[in-house]
């Protein structure tokens, strides 16, 4: 054991070196090291993937190639955290643990109390820094947009980083840890790949000139991939804080021909908490729904001779039969993004055209969103299935969303080839083949490409007839106000802010 205090920061969704309050903190209160869990609490929790430690591991080296002048690394341990932290207050003696807090699953909720125990008994302070304009506890939303504003335009916080304040990575190689396995350590060049390096390179692509079209491509499919920021993975790991981007896009939007689609991008960085703080103030809805009626809403057994695990299986394996609907589901699996209208469109046709409770199929989908954020996921996938008794109820028919946002059949031809064949005209409804096309472009409805697995136009209205029919009921209206009450933002318009930090250029010329 060497005999010295050190100050622990511990990395969760915050894999950054910038902007980073606790570690901040932890620096100027002395020698510091630097900490990450692989935990297998989450490693085989149901909503994280491969993909998701893949990205993580990738960030990890990033900090690791920063840290590198410092004669200083991560440790990386792969384990139960408090297991890695004893090994820590073994080798020296935590005097402080610093972190971010995090708004996550039941499982790290649980696991925080119990470190917080931990540090109780071994006479150990943990500071913990809000997330982002989060609010822990909070019970209404007044002045909520206020406080956001203020965070989000407050100076940028940088920790000085140094070789006399980290611990030096030959001491960090000696504290016990166990490998990880080989395939996150490889490359999957159909994902973005993790780390502040690459989260500065995507903005600033996107700034270069990809991002002009933001407000006309978003809800497009194969656009959308080009034209939209894809800074979502960095966000949600936190290889970027939400204070950097929103800063940068302020400045961004002071340039020619920037306003509109940079304006757009802000309006959804504002829900971005907003949907975080729901989840927060109300963590329950990752096991019901936040309009608590909503737990005896029961769907008819309409599909004769199709079960709900087969119906199931059919949207997870992208066999629906319709080529919208396969194609994002195809896109999603190998490269880990669709773009929002998509993943609305997706969760609809699941609850609402197949009838399938929301909660089966959740944690998939958050498996397969390399940005996964769980207090965006759960209230976004309620609110789409139609649950929460206050936001409009939005049944998509698929076919009309591929006329209209996939209209010469790109996006489709990319994900589902045995289609590419088709003419625009008919490749959204192959089904409506006569036999004399399908025998001009060797195309066999039913064998080629599946039949539709259900008709939309019926199922569309039994949903609409349900939910609609449901939402009337005294329970659900009261829990509406309930919610409102609890999680509505006062209609008092913010201004935004034009004063911006001397520094803010510092994360983009890193």
């Amino acid at each position: 054991m060497i005999d010295n205090d050190v100050n622990v920061v511990w990395l969760k969704r915050d894999l950054r070196l910038s902007d980073h309050e606790p570690l901040t903190q932890a620096l100027e209160s002395g020698l510091t090291i630097i900490y990450y869990a692989f935990e297998p609490l989450l490693v085989q929790d149901e909503h994280y993937d491969e993909r998701h430690w893949r990205f993580v591991w990738q960030s990890l080296q990033d900090l690791n190639n920063q840290l590198a002048p410092f004669n200083s690394q991560v440790y990386i341990y792969y384990g139960d955290a408090i297991d890695g932290l004893n090994n820590i207050n073994q080798f020296f003696r935590i005097k402080n643990l610093y972190s971010h807090e995090e708004v996550g699953l039941l499982t790290t909720f649980q696991r925080d109390k119990t470190v917080k125990n931990w540090c109780l008994t071994n006479n150990i302070s943990w500071y913990e820094t809000p997330l982002a304009g989060v609010i822990r506890g909070r019970k209404n939303r007044i002045d909520w947009d206020k406080n956001w504003l203020e965070i989000m335009t407050s100076p940028l916080s940088q920790p000085a980083l140094s070789a006399t304040t980290l611990v030096d990575a030959s001491t960090v190689n000696n504290l016990s840890t166990t490998e990880l396995p080989i395939s996150w350590l490889t490359i999957n060049k159909k994902m973005l790949r993790g780390g502040e390096r690459w989260a500065y390179t995507t903005l600033q692509s996107f700034f270069d000139a990809r991002g002009k079209s933001y407000h006309f491509d978003i809800s497009k499919p194969l656009a959308s991939r080009k034209s939209c920021s894809r800074l979502s993975p960095y966000l949600a790991w936190g290889n970027i804080s939400l204070r950097q981007f929103y800063q940068a896009l302020l400045l961004q939007r002071a340039e020619r021909g920037w306003k509109k689609p940079i304006n757009a991008l802000i309006s959804r960085l504002h829900w971005h908490c907003h949907f975080i703080q729901k989840f927060e103030s109300e963590h329950e809805m990752q096991w019901r729904p936040v309009n608590r009626a909503y737990r005896n809403l029961n769907y008819p057994d309409l599909y004769v001779g199709m079960t709900v695990d087969e119906r199931l299986t059919k949207w997870k394996l992208a066999q629906t039969g319709y080529p919208l609907v396969d194609a994002c589901m195809k896109c999603l699996i190998d490269t880990g993004y669709i773009n929002f209208r998509m993943r609305a469109m997706l969760v609809s046709f699941l609850c609402h055209h197949l009838l399938v409770d929301w909660q089966l199929g959740v944690k998939y989908l958050a498996a397969l969103f390399l940005d996964f954020e769980p207090g965006i996921h759960y209230p976004q996938f309620q609110m789409q299935s139609g649950v929460t008794g206050t936001n409009t109820i939005r049944v998509y028919n698929p076919v009309k969303q591929s006329q209209e946002k996939d209209p010469e059949g790109q996006f489709i031809r990319q994900w589902l080839p045995q289609l590419s064949e088709l003419p625009n005209e008919l490749i959204h409804t192959p089904w409506q083949l006569s036999s004399m096309e399908q025998q001009l472009y060797q195309f066999e409805c039913g064998i080629t490409y599946a039949l539709p697995m259900i008709d939309i136009v019926e199922t569309g209205k039994i949903a609409r007839d349900i939910l609609w029919g449901f939402r009337q009921r005294f329970d659900a209206k009261n829990e509406g106000r309930r919610i409102v009450a609890k999680h509505v933002r006062p209609k008092k318009k913010i201004k935004e802010t034009s004063t911006i930090p001397n520094d803010l250029l510092t994360p983009l010329s890193r």
